[in-house]
């Protein structure tokens, strides 16, 4: 009997790793789907979906450390499945977005598609992206978030390949971006921030960015935030330190 009860308890826990592995790999339809609209060029549905997938790339991660998916489903590897799903949806799909929308002129928008795609693979197989905090060394390659607020704010073009060269340098650099969930520091105004963040870029989508919008001052406080937390918490000492 007792051993029945293992028995069942391994095969409960199996199925947990597996179904957490499965809602990962949801995130290559939402690719897909965000991929299909792009194509058509409707901006709005294609930021829905990729919000959509940002949703479930920040609650499998969690889902995956408390159910132990490498202990109970070791034959699919979890961080290459997420790896390979967030650069269709963080990186290849936005800068996609980005060159087709007509926001970019002429040679700038080869300049910020090679830029962004090339250097975003480097950044993906760096070893050393994670700090000991959780936190991330150098921009992590949300460049979903980014064309997302370049939609909404429409800025000049110049001004988008001087943020995207910006950003990319900033991605081989020491310079600290914080994780909304494992950075522990400030997770207390982090994680609402970054669900502010998720929120706001829905709602700027569902309006299809309309520029009258209120949600587009929400994105440019929480982008902010995100952005400069992790340099200020560099600058300034933990109290535990």
């Amino acid at each position: 009997m007792v051993r029945g009860l293992r028995l069942r308890k391994l095969m409960d826990s199996r199925l947990k790793a597996l179904a957490v592995h499965l809602l990962t790999a949801t995130g290559a339809v939402l690719a897909m789907l965000a991929m299909l609209a792009a194509a058509d060029q409707k901006w709005d549905l294609m930021f829905l979906w990729l919000v959509v997938a940002l949703i479930v790339d920040g609650v499998d991660g969690p889902l995956a450390r408390r159910y132990q998916v490498k202990t109970y489903w070791p034959t699919y590897d979890g961080v290459l499945l997420d790896l390979i799903i967030d650069y269709l949806t963080y990186v290849f799909i936005p800068a996609f977005a980005l060159f087709q929308s007509g926001l970019m002129n002429g040679w700038t928008g080869w300049c910020a598609i090679i830029v962004i795609t090339y250097a975003s693979a480097l950044y993906f197989v760096d070893t050393r992206m994670k700090t000991k905090d959780n936190s991330f060394a150098g921009f992590p390659a949300c460049w979903n978030m980014v064309v997302l607020v370049m939609f909404a704010l429409k800025p000049n073009f110049y001004i988008i390949l001087g943020f995207v060269v910006l950003l990319a340098v900033t991605m081989f650099t020491n310079l600290k971006f914080v994780h909304p969930v494992r950075t522990d520091r400030w997770r207390w105004i982090t994680l609402p921030m970054a669900l502010g963040w998720v929120g706001f870029a829905a709602w700027a989508a569902w309006v299809d960015f309309h520029p009258q919008s209120w949600a587009h001052w929400g994105l440019v406080i929480t982008s902010l935030y995100l952005t400069f937390a992790g340099i200020v918490q560099e600058a300034l000492p933990s109290r535990r330190a």
